[in-house]
């Protein structure tokens, strides 16, 4: 391969995995909403979840000032929404989200998207609460348990 050939090819290549690198960053990146509290749960809009390019989030985390921990929202499908509260069950650390997967920084558990324990120490799966839809916006129960 010639030179000139070679240091083309490898420019194009760069810029486009530099290309491609920006748009999945745009696609991951984690949304943190405010949710507003009522007497019995918190609500947030289902548009939470459209990034600016008008693509799907898979997940949300959802802070409010009056919560402990965040509540970490994945959206599995346009009607159905899994609501976990991002507090480990083995000593109570908050958990870092990474895509499907939760992990606890403290004793290294991690749990799925369904708050379910994937790695131990923690025996117990995460707390889940109850969504539902109510005009374009989600209902997360804190009251019942999901």
């Amino acid at each position: 391969m010639k030179r000139r050939t070679f240091v083309k090819a490898s420019c194009i290549s760069c810029a486009s995995i530099s290309f491609l690198s920006t748009l999945l960053e745009s696609c991951t990146s984690v949304k943190y909403v405010f949710g507003e509290l009522s007497d019995n749960g918190i609500f947030i809009e289902t548009s939470d979840f459209l990034t600016k390019e008008n693509l799907y989030r898979s997940y949300v985390i959802v802070r409010n000032r009056d919560l402990k921990y965040p509540i970490c929202v994945y959206r599995i499908d346009n009607s159905t929404y899994n609501a976990l509260y991002l507090q480990c069950s083995h000593q109570g650390a908050e958990l870092q989200v990474s895509d499907n997967q939760l992990a606890c920084p403290a004793h290294g558990s991690e749990f799925n998207k369904l708050g379910h324990v994937t790695k131990g120490p923690a025996a117990k799966n995460l707390r889940e609460f109850p969504v539902q839809i109510e005009n374009e916006k989600l209902f997360i129960d804190l009251k019942k348990k999901g």
